[in-house]
């Protein structure tokens, strides 16, 4: 078992998935006042703390500073930001709450299996459609905060869009997941 040292739990890597963590309750405060000004603001900074995602795993590897704890961390803090604010997004934006089961169920499902997979020695390393569902939820999730109408733009309708990509995404990289692990286990 890897003994963590007080410079590797405050590395800058594992710096910069703690501040996405400690931004979730200010994003899930903001996310219910009115008017155009909060809402940019509570979209603006979801977006910095979604884009930090690819910044701390960038830094960790690039300076070598990759940690149990940073393994950990990230894709916690990663599941935390997404499913709190779509969650949150359910009475504040009125979006569908069966999309919402779906998408936090699949995570639910895959943490649980790699878990399992972890457990039998098997690694199920995370698929490039796993990261597209990412960047999907993480955009429909900025729009929806937006939410209103700007010039010819329907913030809404794109959020809503991006969540139906992202849902389709999620349902089927959660099924590739699934097949990757049988795979391994079935000899």
């Amino acid at each position: 078992m890897e003994k963590l040292n007080r410079q590797q739990i405050l590395s800058l890597p594992n710096g910069v998935t703690i501040l996405r963590i400690v931004a979730i309750p200010l994003i899930l405060f903001l996310l219910f006042y009115m008017g155009r000004g909060y809402q940019l603001l509570t979209a603006l900074l979801f977006l910095g703390a979604a884009i930090t995602d690819t910044f701390d795993g960038y830094l960790a590897r690039r300076r070598g500073m990759v940690t149990t704890l940073g393994k950990f961390l990230d894709p916690l803090a990663d599941k935390l930001l997404i499913v709190t604010a779509l969650i949150a997004l359910i009475p504040a934006r009125e979006i569908p709450v069966w999309m919402v089961i779906v998408i936090v169920g699949r995570e639910i499902a895959i943490t649980g299996l790699r878990g399992i997979a972890v457990s039998q020695g098997i690694i199920i390393a995370a698929s490039a459609l796993g990261k597209y569902k990412t960047v999907f939820e993480a955009a429909s999730i900025f729009f929806l905060i937006l939410n209103g109408s700007y010039s010819f733009l329907n913030f809404r309708s794109i959020g809503m869009f991006f969540l139906w990509v992202a849902l389709g995404v999620a349902v089927i990289s959660g099924v590739d997941y699934f097949k990757k692990y049988l795979k391994s286990i079935i000899v």
